[in-house]
């Protein structure tokens, strides 16, 4: 018999039992492609290069991260296949066959499995391509038109990426196998992640653990001004090795107190599943640590797509707020520009706040910036009672300033408050920071201070006050005709100017946004499958390693329902601690991201733990359905 012939008859007798990782590995294959699709569709040509240039970018951007996911799970799945598969095909060690060939026998069962998951993975892809789109365009709000075509240069894209990495572990594998012992491979299934500890070992780790996540989850809310990056990437590296230190030292430590506890061992059934979570906690706490960051990456996921289709329809309100503006240095003007839009459309709602330029530019932050400029409290209040704009906030002191900003998408300076702001040579303390679009456009383009009346007359005459009128039409298809009919009142004269503003409200400079959150849910789905993957892969292992433990317990007497229970509590209580850990973890993870986009995410971390609680308990119940199907054979 051949090698292929023998690898073949391994591959249809083993490939049930390996179902699951296929089908995982298909799964990942078929988000790659769709995304690699989206680079070579023409979907998104009709919203415009610059969106089309954004958009490409993002979907790259995406694309490098599920290839660095796809090569760590191609990894782990590679690593499942050949720990199992050590034992069994160590045993042709005794017919004669040398290491070498056993390794080609391995590559080639391995191979077998990759490729079925590849043809998988890409006959879903494509057929499946214009639902993805749709999909897609769906939750990012987009009206356009749908291609069911797929190209052939994605296709061939993602073989390639997954062939590569595939054919990567393929060969460690092969290296693996041929520098192993006979005695290796026959104890490899039992090997699996076991590591002797000792109790001050784990409570040197747990001390670490607990140590290294607390300092990560003080820098993930930490506020500052850029070197908020750094605190971001650090916290990020400190809480994925807590996770891994809590999970190889505090967990074990604790169940092994709860352990010695008499009372709490020998009620029910703990006795059963207690000492099975600890060795399973020794044996498997890698896997448990790389599931519990996968979900706390798919709750930050979810949350950020939510954060994001909200953040995209607030900017959205900002920058259209007003359809025209007139800045002047001189009165007057207002009267003539509402007779003159009246001719065309009637106006929804109008407003007129003026704003004072200092002489000296020794203003804000930076003592040099030449772009700001001072409000009054009562202006911006008289602002709110004739425009849907909101002043919830009391008069500051005549020691304190409101910075008002432009909205941001995502910003890294997240502290707002308890600056310092210098003013024609006076201190103010920034009390708070506002992006309600008072100002609209100019909003973007200056930065504003809001300070008390009082302290907005003393400042006065040291500089220039500008004026404008903000209106918002009733028809925009008037649009047009409006703007050019404005074109009159702009202009230079002695000593006075006025600039005239407008706002397309058919612009779309900013759709490519709308495809972030669609990317972010996409990513949502991506991490909470690869880590109920991982914990189906490993339950399915353990269940094939206690067949024997769990027969014994039957024929001790053990009743059948007993048994049962006790596997619900053993593996309810593995997905249960990945979920405790994820909630800590993401509650800071989230909140991070809150004080970045300048917004309340609390409603949205509670609605993913929700959806992770709903996903995880679906994956446990396969888990338990698995596990005893195959311990009771």
């Amino acid at each position: 018999m051949t090698m292929w012939k023998l690898a073949w008859m391994n591959f249809r007798q083993s490939v049930k039992n390996y179902l699951s990782l296929v089908v995982s590995l298909a799964f990942t294959v078929l988000v790659f492609m769709n995304f690699q699709n989206l680079i070579y569709s023409e979907v998104f040509q009709v919203l415009g290069s610059h969106n089309k240039e954004y958009i490409d970018l993002l979907v790259q951007m995406v694309s490098f991260v599920l290839a660095c996911f796809m090569f760590f799970f191609v990894g782990y799945a590679t690593g499942v296949f050949l720990t199992r598969r050590k034992k069994e095909i160590g045993t042709y060690v005794f017919m004669g066959l040398s290491n070498q060939k056993i390794g080609e026998l391995y590559s080639i069962e391995t191979m077998l499995m990759g490729l079925a998951a590849l043809g998988l993975g890409l006959g879903a892809g494509i057929l499946t391509a214009g639902l993805f789109q749709m999909v897609l365009l769906a939750l990012g709000g987009f009206d356009l038109e749908v291609h069911f075509l797929v190209s052939p240069k994605p296709v061939v894209i993602t073989a390639v990426v997954y062939l590569g990495i595939y054919l990567f572990f393929v060969g460690k594998g092969y290296v693996n196998i041929v520098r192993s012992s006979v005695l290796a491979m026959i104890q490899a299934a039992k090997q699996n992640e076991y590591v002797r500890q000792n109790r001050l070992f784990l409570s040197v780790r747990a001390v670490a653990g607990a140590g290294l996540l607390g300092t990560g989850y003080y820098l993930a809310v930490r506020k500052g001004g850029p070197e908020v990056m750094a605190y971001a990437f650090t916290a990020m590296v400190l809480v994925m090795a807590g996770v891994y230190l809590v999970f190889g030292g505090l967990i074990p430590l604790v169940f092994w107190g709860l352990a010695g506890n008499k009372r709490f061992l020998y009620r029910k059934e703990r006795l059963l599943w207690v000492s099975r979570v600890i060795f399973c906690m020794k044996k498997n706490y890698r896997t448990y640590a790389m599931v519990s960051i996968l979900v706390l990456c798919s709750v930050t996921a979810l949350a950020m797509g939510v954060a994001m289709k909200q953040r995209y329809g607030n900017m959205v309100h900002f920058e259209n707020i007003y359809t025209f503006q007139l800045l002047s240095s001189q009165k007057g003007v207002g009267p003539r520009a509402e007779s003159i839009i009246r001719k065309y459309t009637d106006i929804r709602y109008q407003g007129e706040i003026p704003f004072l330029v200092l002489d000296d530019q020794a203003m804000g932050p930076d003592p040099g910036d030449a772009r700001a400029a001072i409000l009054s409290y009562s202006n911006v209040v008289g602002l709110t009672e004739t425009a849907p704009l909101e002043c919830s906030f009391p008069e500051p002191g005549d020691d304190e300033v409101i910075k008002v900003s432009q909205l941001y998408l995502m910003s890294l300076i997240t502290r707002r408050t308890g600056m310092e702001v210098k003013i024609a040579g006076k201190s103010y303390r920034q009390t708070m920071e506002t992006s309600e679009p008072y100002l609209g456009y100019l909003q973007e383009q200056i930065s504003f201070y809001l300070v008390s009346d009082r302290e907005y007359e003393r400042l006065r005459h040291l500089g220039q006050e500008q004026y404008t009128w903000n209106y918002r039409i009733s028809d925009l298809a008037a649009f047009g005709a409006v703007k050019e009919a404005l074109e009159e009142l702009s202009g230079t004269g002695e000593g006075c100017y006025t600039a005239r503003i407008a706002v397309d409200p058919g612009k779309n400079d900013t759709d490519w946004v709308r495809v972030l959150y669609p990317f972010c849910f996409f990513m949502f789905l991506v991490f909470l499958m690869a880590s109920g993957s991982m914990m189906l892969m490993k339950v399915y292992n353990d269940a094939l390693d206690e067949r024997e433990r769990c027969q014994i317990l039957r024929r001790m007497g053990i009743d059948g329902k007993a048994l049962y229970r006790a596997i619900v509590w053993e593996l309810g209580t593995a997905y249960g601690l990945c979920f405790l850990v994820m909630i800590l973890s993401s509650w800071f993870s989230v909140r991070a991201l809150g004080n970045m986009m300048y917004t309340d995410l609390t409603a949205v971390y509670a609605g993913s733990v929700l959806a992770v609680f709903a996903s995880l308990a679906v994956f446990c119940g396969l888990s338990v359905t698995v596990y005893w199907n195959n311990v009771t054979v």
